[in-house]
């Protein structure tokens, strides 16, 4: 029995084992993938305080480090079932079941694909979600990334700058991408095609090129989707928590979600997907766990209602 168990090990949820443990609660962080989230995927992470400019990965790798100081995350372990119990809550994996007095979600979210025709058939032959791991096997080949956001703006500057031939499709006409990205894609000379969507993703043995919405067809030897996020909400599914138009899980101020005991911070929630922001909900999330365990005042008005 754990005082809280946390899922998810990327920035949110390793922030808030932090606080957690530091505060006097036990605490376990189990995580269906490998620890970091998506922030272990960016190329480059230039706005977190203390560090100028870091690798996603390293940052993460920090954190990691950090967490593990003060419990154990579980990486590999997809959760099967979540749900309440006479002592609080009841998280079973394939291979172990964990007890908890309080609940963290903080599962964060998943790349959006583009559904789109040849899509799925050449995964991992030249369609990738991730330019910091695929990026090095298309040095000095063609490539589109497909977005119009920050992550599509850093991706396309990275594969850049490790010699790939670049170019950026957005479907509409300007970028939402910072100016100061905006500004380093002029820079760097990529060519951005506004007003455009990939409607089939065309090739024998890997990607070859791409039909454009106009009825182009662009020669290309890499998609990197950078088309936006939809929240890993399964586990907010699972135990009731109720969630928003979009899918993501609603909490008041204190990252309180709508049971007694489940909080969710990170990009599992709506608002500004960034770490500092996902950092600063954990700590938020992990002293209302501490607050309510040690006087459980809010759960019980909520009982009452």
């Amino acid at each position: 029995m754990y005082d809280l168990v946390v899922m998810g090990a990327g920035p949110a949820g390793l922030t808030s084992a932090i606080y957690a443990v530091r505060s006097g609660l036990t605490a376990v962080v189990l995580e269906s993938t490998i620890a970091g989230g998506q922030a272990a995927t960016a190329p480059f992470i230039e706005n977190y305080p203390g560090f100028e400019s870091i690798k996603g990965i390293e940052l993460m790798e920090k954190m990691k480090k950090h967490c593990m100081n003060y419990c154990e995350i579980l990486e590999n372990k997809d959760v099967l079932n979540a749900k309440k119990s006479n002592e609080g809550f009841l998280i079973e994996t394939a291979d172990e079941r964990y007890e908890s007095r309080a609940l963290i979600i903080a599962t964060g979210a998943k790349h959006k694909k583009l559904n789109v025709k040849g899509e799925e058939e050449f995964i991992g032959k030249g369609v990738s979600y991730c330019a910091t791991c695929d990026g090095f096997f298309f040095k000095n080949r063609k490539v589109l990334v497909i977005g119009g956001g920050n992550t599509a703006a850093a991706d396309a500057l990275y594969l850049n700058s490790i010699g790939a031939k670049v170019r950026v499709i957005h479907r509409s006409a300007e970028l939402r991408a910072d100016k100061v990205l905006q500004q380093r894609l002029a820079s760097a000379g990529i060519n951005v095609l506004y007003g455009k969507r990939v409607e089939e993703i065309k090739g024998k043995e890997r990607v070859e090129k791409v039909l454009l919405s106009d009825g182009t067809e662009l020669e290309c030897d890499g998609v990197f989707v950078s088309a936006g996020i939809d929240p890993n909400n399964e586990m907010a599914h699972m135990l009731g928590v109720k969630l928003d138009d979009l899918g993501y899980v609603i909490t008041d101020g204190e990252q309180r979600t709508n049971m007694p005991f489940v909080y969710a911070a990170g990009d599992i929630t709506r608002g500004m997907k960034q770490v500092v922001v996902a950092c600063a909900q954990g700590a938020i999330a992990a002293n209302s766990a501490y607050v309510d365990l040690k006087n459980p005042y809010w759960a019980e008005k909520d009982t009452k209602k």
